[in-house]
């Protein structure tokens, strides 16, 4: 019984989720692109900002640890 009330409650939720699937509005290559640029250009200068600070504190650190 415990199976069988799994199974039916699984196959409502694929069908669910499968029928809010096909109502999504996917986004076109050039705004994937786009997007994916914007994230990848962020990154960098977060890493460029984080490896300049992390520089500065090293720095800072090994002159007051002398």
């Amino acid at each position: 019984m415990f199976f069988v009330k799994l199974y039916k409650s699984l196959r409502t939720y694929f069908r669910e989720a499968w029928g809010e699937m096909r109502k999504i509005t996917w986004p076109s290559r050039k705004e994937l692109w786009a997007s994916f640029l914007t994230v990848l250009v962020v990154l960098a200068i977060a890493g460029i900002f984080l490896g300049v600070v992390d520089l500065i504190l090293t720095s800072v650190m090994g002159i007051y640890l002398r």
